[in-house]
């Protein structure tokens, strides 16, 4: 595989990873919004939906961060985890 074919593999796979993020995210804004109804329909008491919110909402945290922060994989690291034995 040439270097333009791996920029080009590796820039799909970004791409990809950035619409599952998408509709990641979109699916927790449409549950989340549907429970504040159903929990607002329901009169409104103690606010419950905040436990979902906060569960589901750490892991798309942690989804957005691997696909928006986390730095590729590198050459230079798939040579120091080779150098391991990894």
């Amino acid at each position: 595989m040439t270097g333009q074919d791996e920029r080009r593999a590796a820039a799909i796979r970004r791409l990809k990873a950035k619409r599952a993020f998408a509709i990641h995210a979109a699916m927790f804004v449409a549950v989340n919004a549907l429970l504040v109804v159903v929990w607002a329909s329901t009169g409104a008491g103690y606010f419950w939906p905040i436990w979902p919110f906060l569960g589901w909402g750490i892991a798309v945290a942690f989804h957005g961060w691997s696909v928006y922060f986390r730095a590729p994989i590198s050459e230079d690291d798939i040579r120091r985890e080779m150098e391991k034995g990894g």
